[in-house]
C-alpha cells in the first residue's frame, strides 16, 4: 500500500512500491497486489482513512492476503487500528528492512546491530493483547491489590535489553577505535566502499581485492564490514573497506544502530560511491546514500562516483558522463578498473608530498619500505647508493627524514 504526498507524484509512488515488492519478496513473502493513494497528508489514525481501510479490506479477502504492508512507516497507534480493522497484520516498510537484516546479520557485532534496531522499533509498538496480559495481583491479605501488568514487564525487560546491546555495541566501538589507530600508525590510506544495497559494491571488493566477499543477486546480501589490502598500478598499498548497503526509507532505528560501523567513513582518504548504472533512478539512489551520510556526519568532499554494471547496457557511460569526474565501470566483467584504479592513486597522490631522499646500498630495507609507505617516483643509482624520488604521506614522511637529500649536502 503506498501514498502519494505533496510534492512527490504517483510516479515516485510507483517507483517506491516497485522496491517495496523486492524487499517483501527477499523478506520471504509474495506480493499478490497493491494498491495506492493521493492525501494531503496521513490520517492520524489509520494513515489512509476510514474509506481506504475498507477498500483495503475488501481487496485483501478477495486476494486472500495475511498481511498489508505499507510503504511508510507507521504510528504505533495507526498500525493497532488498522490491524483491528483489517483483521490481519498491518507492517510497514520498517518491519520488512529489520526482518531482512535480522535474516542476514552473521557477525556477533552485526546480530547486536539488528537486535537493538529492532527493539528499539518495538518497544513503542508493545499493547496489550487480552488476558496473557492482563494485570497481575500483588500485595498481601486484605491489602491486596493490582500489581504490574505484563504488558509493563515486557517493556521493562526490552529496555534492559536495549542498554545491555548499547553497552555490547559501545565495547565493541572502543575495540574499532583501537584498531583504527593501529591502521593510522601503519599510515596505509583508507578507500571505503558505499553506495545503495545491490549496486556491486562486495563484487567491485571482491574485483579488487579477491576478498571473497557473498555476492547474491538480491538486497542486503551482505551486512558486516569487510576490510582488505589493495596494491594500487603505482604500487601502494591501501586499505579497502566494503560497507552495508543503503535503501529508501532507511529505518532511523538502523542507522543509529550501525553508526558505529559506518564511523569507518569519516576517516575514509576516498570514498567509493558505487552506484548501479543499470537503474531505474539512479540519482535517487545517490541522493538515498547521501542523504544517510550526511545524517552520520560524513564529509562527502572525498567521494567519487563508480557507476557500475556497464555491462548490462549503456546507462553506467551516460550517468558517468552527466556526473563529471565519475568514472563507469563493470565490477563483475573487469571493464573500467584499471581507470577507477588510477583515478584513487591520483586522489591520493594529491594528498601526498613529493621528496627526495637517498638511501646508502646496504639500506635495502628502506627502499623497500618506502615501495609499501608511497609511490615511488624514480630510482637512480650513484655512488654510495640509491637516489630516491617518491610521494609520501605527510604521517610517514618523518620516518625517513634521515635519507634526505638535504640533509646530506
Amino acid at each position: 500500500m503506498g501514498v502519494s504526498f505533496p510534492p512527490h507524484d504517483d510516479d515516485a509512488t510507483d517507483d517506491s512500491l516497485d522496491e517495496l515488492a523486492l524487499l517483501v519478496d527477499t523478506a520471504g513473502a509474495d506480493v499478490v497486489g497493491r494498491l495506492t493513494q493521493r492525501r494531503p497528508a496521513p490520517d492520524p489514525a489509520t494513515y489512509v482513512g476510514r474509506g481506504k481501510v475498507e477498500e483495503i479490506l475488501e481487496r485483501a479477502e478477495e486476494l486472500d492476503c495475511d498481511t498489508v504492508v505499507f510503504d511508510d512507516e507507521l504510528s504505533p497507534a495507526q498500525q493497532a487500528n488498522l490491524e483491528r480493522l483489517l483483521g490481519r497484520s498491518a507492517i510497514d516498510r520498517t518491519a520488512v528492512i529489520l526482518d531482512i537484516f535480522a535474516q542476514n546479520a552473521h557477525s556477533q557485532e552485526g546480530v547486536a546491530q539488528v537486535q537493538l534496531a529492532m527493539f528499539r522499533y518495538r518497544l513503542p509498538r508493545l499493547r496489550g493483547r487480552g488476558r496473557s496480559l492482563s494485570q497481575q495481583a500483588g500485595g498481601i491479605g486484605a491489602r491486596r491489590g493490582p500489581g504490574e501488568t505484563q504488558l509493563e514487564i515486557d517493556r521493562r525487560r526490552i529496555t534492559r535489553q536495549i542498554h545491555k546491546l548499547t553497552a555490547d555495541l559501545r565495547a565493541v566501538a572502543r575495540t574499532r577505535a583501537t584498531q583504527r589507530k593501529a591502521r593510522g600508525r601503519s599510515a596505509l590510506r583508507h578507500v571505503v566502499v558505499v553506495g545503495y544495497t545491490n549496486a556491486g559494491k562486495s563484487t567491485l571488493l571482491n574485483r579488487l581485492t579477491d576478498a571473497g566477499v557473498l555476492v547474491e543477486d538480491r538486497l542486503f546480501a551482505t551486512l558486516d564490514a569487510t576490510t582488505r589490502r589493495l596494491e594500487l598500478p603505482g604500487g601502494e598499498t591501501i586499505l579497502c573497506t566494503d560497507t552495508v548497503g543503503f535503501v529508501r526509507k532507511l529505518p532511523h532505528q538502523l542507522v543509529e544502530a550501525f553508526r558505529g560501523t559506518l564511523e569507518v567513513v569519516h576517516e575514509a582518504d576516498v570514498v567509493l560511491h558505487v552506484v548501479d548504472g543499470s537503474a531505474v533512478d539512479p540519482d535517487g539512489c545517490i541522493a538515498a546514500v547521501r542523504e544517510v551520510l550526511t545524517s552520520i556526519g560524513a564529509d562527502l568532499d572525498e567521494e567519487l562516483l563508480v557507476f557500475n554494471k556497464s555491462d548490462l547496457g549503456p546507462g553506467a557511460a551516460r550517468q558517468a558522463a552527466d556526473h563529471p569526474g565519475s568514472v563507469a565501470i563493470s565490477a563483475a566483467t573487469g571493464e573500467g578498473i584499471d581507470e577507477l584504479l588510477r583515478r584513487i592513486g591520483d586522489r591520493l597522490r594529491a594528498l601526498t608530498q613529493p621528496v627526495e631522499l637517498f638511501v646508502p646500498y646496504a639500506r635495502g630495507d628502506v627502499i623497500a619500505a618506502l615501495h609499501r609507505s608511497g609511490e615511488v617516483l624514480s630510482e637512480r643509482a650513484g655512488e654510495g647508493g640509491i637516489t630516491v624520488s617518491a610521494r609520501l604521506d605527510e604521517r610517514v614522511a618523518g620516518r625517513f627524514a634521515e635519507f634526505a637529500a638535504e640533509s646530506r649536502s
